[in-house]
C-alpha cells in the first residue's frame, strides 16, 4: 500500500553531483544529502530523475547512487527511485535492481525518443507494474520525452495493482492535472512537478489528491516552500500567493539563456549558498560569468545568501 504521508509534501529530486572529470561524486553526493536533512528542505528524495541528469548517467552509475542513499540515509529520509529508461527491458531491469536494494517506490518516466503511442505507454508501463511489487509513480514530462501521457491512458493504468501515482510537469499543460483526477480513483495522487505551478496544483486537487511538489527548487527553498502549501491549506490564499510571486523569479532565473533542463543553473546556485554538488554532465555546461551573476542578483533580492 502507498503510504503518501512519509514521502511527505516537499520531495527533492536529488542533483546527481559530477567531479570536473565528469565522473559520479559519491562524496559530494553524501554530503548533498546530509545538508538536505540537517536543513529540513527535504521531506523525502527522489534519485536519478531529471534535475539528477538520469539520461547521461550508466544503469551502474544509478545503482550506486540507489545504494548509497538507500544504505544510508533510509533512517532518516525516505527516497523514491527513479528507474525510467529509454527502453522497457531496462526500465525493469533498474526497477528490479531497485526492488533488491529496499526501495518501497519508485518512478517511471515516459519513454523517451522512441515517441510511443498511447497503447505502447500502456503496455510499457503495465510490463514495468508486472515485473515488480514496488508502488510506481508514473512521471509524465513531454517536453524531455516527445510524448503525452493522455488522461485515459493514466485511468487505464490506475486499475493496476501498484500504479498509484504520476508526476506531472504541469506548466505546460496546466489544467491536465484535473483531468487525471477526474479519470483516476480517488486514491490516486497526482505530484505537481513544476515549481512554478505549486499553488496551482493545490487548487485543482486539495490536500486530498496533491501529494506534494517535486522540486529542484526546495534543494535551497524547501522550508519556505513547505510553509507556503502550508499556508496556502491554511486558508490564506493571499499570503501563500504573495510568497509565490516573490519565488517566480528564482524559478525563472534557473532557465535563461533556454535552458530546458535548469539543473546546471541550480548546481551554480546551490555553490553560491555554500553547497557543493558538482558540475553538469556534457553536453550540459556550467554556468556562464553572466548567468551566475544573474543568479546572484535574484538570490540578492531575496536574502538568499545572507
Amino acid at each position: 500500500m502507498f503510504d503518501r504521508q512519509r514521502y511527505g509534501k516537499i520531495l527533492v529530486p536529488l542533483v546527481t553531483p559530477f567531479a570536473e572529470d565528469q565522473s559520479l561524486d559519491l562524496r559530494r553526493a553524501r554530503a548533498l544529502v546530509r545538508y538536505l536533512v540537517d536543513s529540513n528542505n527535504a521531506d523525502s528524495l527522489v534519485l536519478t530523475g531529471t534535475t539528477g541528469e538520469f539520461h547521461t548517467m550508466t544503469f551502474d552509475e544509478r545503482v550506486r547512487v540507489f545504494e548509497l542513499v538507500h544504505t544510508e540515509f533510509c533512517a532518516e529520509i525516505p527516497a523514491i527511485a527513479g528507474v525510467g529508461c529509454a527502453s522497457t527491458i531496462e526500465t525493469i531491469a533498474l526497477a528490479k535492481k531497485a526492488e533488491q536494494i529496499g526501495f518501497d517506490t519508485i518512478m517511471v518516466v515516459a519513454p523517451y525518443y522512441a515517441k510511443p503511442n498511447q497503447r505502447e505507454l500502456y503496455d510499457h508501463f503495465r510490463a514495468v507494474s508486472e515485473a515488480v511489487s514496488l508502488n510506481i509513480m508514473l512521471y509524465n514530462i513531454p517536453i524531455f520525452t516527445g510524448v503525452n501521457i493522455d488522461p485515459d491512458t493514466v485511468a487505464s493504468l490506475s486499475k493496476l495493482r501498484n500504479i498509484v501515482a504520476i508526476k506531472e510537469e504541469a506548466e505546460l499543460n496546466p489544467k491536465q492535472i484535473s483531468a487525471f483526477l477526474n479519470a483516476t480513483p480517488d486514491d490516486f495522487i497526482a505530484y505537481n512537478g513544476d515549481d512554478t505551478m505549486i499553488l496551482e496544483a493545490y487548487a485543482q486537487g486539495g490536500a486530498e489528491r496533491i501529494g506534494g511538489v517535486i522540486s529542484g527548487a526546495s534543494h535551497l527553498l524547501g522550508k519556505r516552500i513547505r510553509e507556503m502549501i502550508e499556508t496556502f491549506l491554511a486558508g490564506d490564499i493571499s499570503v501563500a500567493a504573495k510568497e509565490q510571486q516573490r519565488l517566480l523569479p528564482v524559478f525563472r532565473v534557473m532557465g535563461q539563456n533556454n535552458r530546458t533542463n535548469p539543473v546546471a543553473l541550480w548546481k551554480e546556485g546551490l555553490r553560491l549558498a555554500g553547497v557543493d554538488a558538482g558540475v553538469p554532465r556534457l553536453p550540459l555546461s556550467r554556468g556562464t560569468k553572466d548567468e551566475i551573476a544573474e543568479i546572484r542578483r535574484v538570490f540578492d533580492s531575496l536574502s538568499l545568501l545572507s
